[in-house]
């Protein structure tokens, strides 16, 4: 899981990686940033819970992928399946395609190895 995380971060412009419990425990963590890896868990486990919840609501497909963006980041939580979430931040100003499809590739590699 380490080694995936950490090719992960080899995309140009991302900052950090990390896999975190639906209960916002961090499993494994790659982060090169400030953030520190157990807040960043227990924000991706609370804001996809508040979202699944309201999609649930609305009646649509289950989360996928949450994009926030801020002035010094953007931090990318997707649905990795029964590991949890996978946690990406970037830089500011990234390709958004290139590091969506590097999550996907990562997603694949992590479902494989577990």
């Amino acid at each position: 899981m380490f080694q995936v995380l950490n090719e992960l971060n080899k995309t140009p412009g991302i900052t950090g990686s990390m896999v975190v419990g639906n209960d916002g425990i961090v499993i494994a963590a790659d982060l090169e940033t400030g953030f520190e890896g157990d807040t960043v868990g227990a924000l991706a486990a609370s804001i996809t819970s508040n979202i699944q919840k309201s999609l649930e609501r609305l009646q649509t497909s289950p989360l996928a992928q949450v994009t926030i963006e801020a002035d010094r980041t953007k931090m990318f939580f997707t649905d990795a399946g029964r590991l949890g979430i996978l946690v990406v931040t970037t830089e500011p100003e990234v390709n958004i395609g290139l590091i969506r499809l590097e999550i996907k590739n990562a997603l694949d590699r992590l479902n494989m190895a577990s």
